[in-house]
């Protein structure tokens, strides 16, 4: 985590307090006085990781940049501060516990689940003994004569459930905190998905044999499928709750949903009742296939309609783009409108990595008067942003967080690249053109976050998240 002295307050009256040139005016401090004796090695800045790792910055007081690597017992904590004296590995923590926790749930949170988990555990074990059951009432296997058939088939039937809710698994454990972010990307990826799922299940009939792998590949799909599913629609359903009524906004989903299930159902039998359907393998796939596209462009339709009022990553890039380009700030409904569900960050533009080691922005070099100029020039902001491929046809930005650094902190960087983006300069002092950035960013990131709140927007509702690693420690600035 990162804690910064902030030497000096904001830019005031257009004037620059202080101008940066070439090395030699930002090189490391003069040595201690003492008959020109050269400085002595001194700190600059320390990068902590969550699995116990510290890179430390050193300067050896000739302006050349050491770097070390330290290994610790006890892994660092990331941004959250998690409860160290908790008796859960680390490892088993991030895995089954949201982000933050204990604070950022309820108390009453971990108590709950840890009895909700055999409540689970015996509802299942019901499934497998229902699922026999009625394999047997459909002929296969008796409970007067013979039930290794039923058995057997029961066995098969829950270990295709069970590699399938292994998917479900991974998702919820690895990919947890994607969901409140861009629940409408991963609510349409589910769907896709969940189709992949299908395709396997189809071809069961074609390869009799291999019934259990494909069906078990498909089950692993769609179980996929439905972990990017559910938490979507969950924060979707949250932000339908505008009155707080989320219990009645998820009953009433359960009218419609069921309603369609039943209408789907019946107009499922009677395409399946179809002559053409019931004696041709091939119409009945080219019907799948039509009807699986009309769903997936129905579900793009529905999203699209949605209008949320946060600030994740694609809406922060429409917004600062606009403010930089034009001085204005779209409303949410027009920004909603122009957001591109499908769209990756990696393909947006500007190019931006979050989460940067500061070694990677030094290019290769070894001097750590670069690193000192990094530290001056972003003394009072959260994070330091510097340029990679500077003077190329894209620049891209590298962004490194400080230990204080929160979701102002990511949204103020992304104005800062969106507005190197946009006055480039064919000159080759890198840091000229970035002091000019900083001020521009002083000078018009109020009026941003005014016009911003005039457009509607939710500002306690900035839903970017800064990298849990590295987390920048400031040792030294003179």
């Amino acid at each position: 985590m990162l804690s910064t002295h902030a030497a000096g307050g904001r830019f005031r009256g257009g004037a620059l307090p202080w101008r940066l040139r070439p090395r030699s005016c930002l090189a490391s401090p003069p040595a201690s006085s003492g008959g020109g004796k050269p400085e002595k090695e001194r700190p600059l800045l320390v990068e902590r990781y969550r699995d116990g790792v510290t890179k430390r910055y050193m300067s050896d007081g000739n302006s050349k940049l050491q770097i070390r690597l330290e290994k610790h017992e006890s892994p660092v904590k990331g941004v959250e501060d998690e409860n160290v004296d908790s008796l859960i590995p680390q490892a088993i923590r991030d895995f089954v516990l949201p982000a933050g926790f204990p604070g950022s749930v309820t108390v009453d949170y971990l108590e709950y689940m840890l009895l909700q988990f055999p409540t689970n555990v015996t509802g299942w074990i019901c499934h497998v003994l229902v699922t026999s059951s009625l394999l047997k009432a459909v002929g296969v296997g008796s409970f007067t004569g013979t039930s290794a058939a039923a058995s057997a088939a029961a066995i098969r039937w829950v270990s295709k459930d069970g590699i399938g809710a292994f998917g479900r698994l991974l998702i919820g454990g690895c990919f947890g905190t994607l969901f409140d972010d861009d629940p409408k990307k991963w609510r349409m990826y589910a769907d896709f998905i969940g189709s992949a799922g299908s395709i396997f299940e189809l071809a069961t009939p074609l390869y009799p044999g291999y019934f259990l792998p494909l069906a078990s590949l498909g089950n692993l799909a769609k179980a996929v499928a439905r972990g990017f599913r559910d938490p979507s629609f969950r924060v979707i359903q949250n932000h339908f709750a505008q009155s707080g009524n989320l219990g009645e906004i998820a009953a009433k989903e359960e009218v419609w949903e069921v309603g369609a299930q039943l209408l789907g159902l019946s107009i499922g039998v009677f395409i399946m009742d179809t002559a053409g359907v019931k004696s041709s393998y091939l119409t009945l796939t080219s019907t799948w296939l039509s009807i699986r596209l009309l769903h997936l462009w129905l579900r793009y339709q529905s999203l699209s309609v949605l209008k949320f009022r946060t600030i994740n990553l694609k809406r922060g890039r429409i917004l600062v783009r606009s403010h930089v380009a034009q001085h204005t700030v779209p409303g949410y409904v027009v920004c909603n409108e122009e957001e591109n569900i499908l769209t990756w960050q990696r393909f947006l533009h500007p190019k931006i990595s979050f989460g940067v080691p500061i070694e990677r922005m030094l290019g290769g070099e070894e001097s750590s008067d670069k690193v000192n100029r990094l530290l001056k020039l972003y003394k009072n902001e959260k994070y330091v942003l510097f340029v990679e491929q500077f003077g190329s046809k894209e620049p891209k930005f590298l962004v490194a967080f400080k230990e204080a650094a929160t979701s102002m902190s990511v949204l103020r960087s992304l104005w800062q690249a969106h507005w190197l983006q946009k006055n480039q300069q064919n000159q080759d002092v890198v840091f000229s053109w970035l002091e000019d950035s900083i001020l521009a960013l002083e000078d018009g990131f109020t009026d941003f976050l005014e016009q911003m709140e005039r457009a509607g927007w939710d500002q306690n509702q900035i839903i970017l998240k800064v990298p849990k690693e590295p987390i920048l420690m400031l040792e030294h600035l003179d």
